[in-house]
């Protein structure tokens, strides 16, 4: 006979991308099971710990229903604390078993076929996971939102093939930026560049944007690759017309870092809009301006 328990009416079955969890580590001292990508332990313990509603697997708090049914915290609230499998009232009660057997385990990273071979403690692994170095890195494209992610040759061969970027090879460049009517257009970003130098690859970024009040124009340079990578190189960029010039000397921001988190925090040379026409000459009613500049490696 099933246990007592008041039977709901609905369920509620979500999928949500991501869940947040306060994750804890394995003690050094306790013995520890391996279960390698694709395969499952004799007791199917990995499958007994995927949350039936999102499918991901659980953390504690795992609660169970009356019959035994687990469920993540999160899917819990989600499904208004009524079981999606038996549809009895959850409760609160904890499942201490389940939780203790998943702090006996350690799994490889979900990146491994990206080549991370880490293996970590059960309640480790999204903490490792959320910075893992070898995660994907969302594509770099700014003139629209992109879902793509993928690593850096992937990446590369969808911004040439899907987004038509011009690639070029060497560590210097000097491109011209033209806009008509530039007064009307307070947001506006240009094609992307990716520059082939030292064996790396690096994105170069202009785009106009409202800085306060005020319209401003920004160029910058992100690297693809890692942020302690991108450290080991410098860029200087220089605009300039009647006879001046701004120049900018900086450090190559990570991919991992949005355009949008460089550009607003103003991590590039940043030209006003009235300087900016100034340097383009004429009567000051169209943008020409040039951006010259070098990437080096630092010794």
């Amino acid at each position: 006979m099933a246990p007592s328990g008041s039977a709901c009416k609905d369920v509620i079955e979500s999928h949500p991308k991501s869940l947040k969890y306060d994750v804890a580590t394995t003690k050094a001292d306790k013995s520890v099971t391996r279960i390698a990508t694709g395969m499952q332990s004799t007791n199917n313990v990995h499958e007994l710990l995927e949350c039936p509603v999102c499918t991901t697997l659980m953390y504690p708090p795992i609660h169970q229903c009356p019959n035994g049914h687990t469920l993540c915290s999160n899917c819990k609230l989600r499904v208004h604390n009524c079981c999606p499998t038996c549809r009895l009232e959850m409760g609160n009660i904890r499942c201490l078993a389940l939780e203790k057997v998943a702090e006996s385990l350690e799994l490889p990273c979900r990146h491994q076929n990206l080549g991370c071979n880490d293996i970590s403690p059960y309640y480790s692994k999204l903490k490792h996971e959320q910075n893992c170095q070898f995660r994907p890195y969302n594509c770099p494209y700014a003139g629209s939102e992109c879902s793509i992610n993928g690593d850096i040759p992937f990446l590369v061969a969808h911004l040439k093939d899907d987004h038509n970027v011009d690639l070029h090879d060497g560590c210097s460049f000097n491109h011209r930026y033209v806009k008509s009517n530039p007064h009307e257009v307070e947001n506006a970003t240009w094609m992307l560049t990716v520059f082939n130098c030292y064996g790396r690859q690096f994105c170069l970024h202009f785009e106009a944007f409202q800085l306060g009040m005020a319209p401003v124009y920004i160029s910058f340079l992100r690297f693809m690759g890692e942020d302690d990578e991108a450290k080991k190189f410098s860029y200087l960029l220089e605009v300039g017309g009647n006879g001046r010039k701004l120049t900018w000397q900086g450090v190559p921001r990570s991919i991992r870092d949005s355009h949008r988190k460089v550009r607003d925090s103003q991590d590039g040379l940043v030209l006003p809009r009235n300087l900016a026409l100034f340097f383009s000459g004429g009567d000051r009613q169209e943008l020409k301006l040039r951006v010259s500049g070098r990437i080096w490696k630092e010794q």
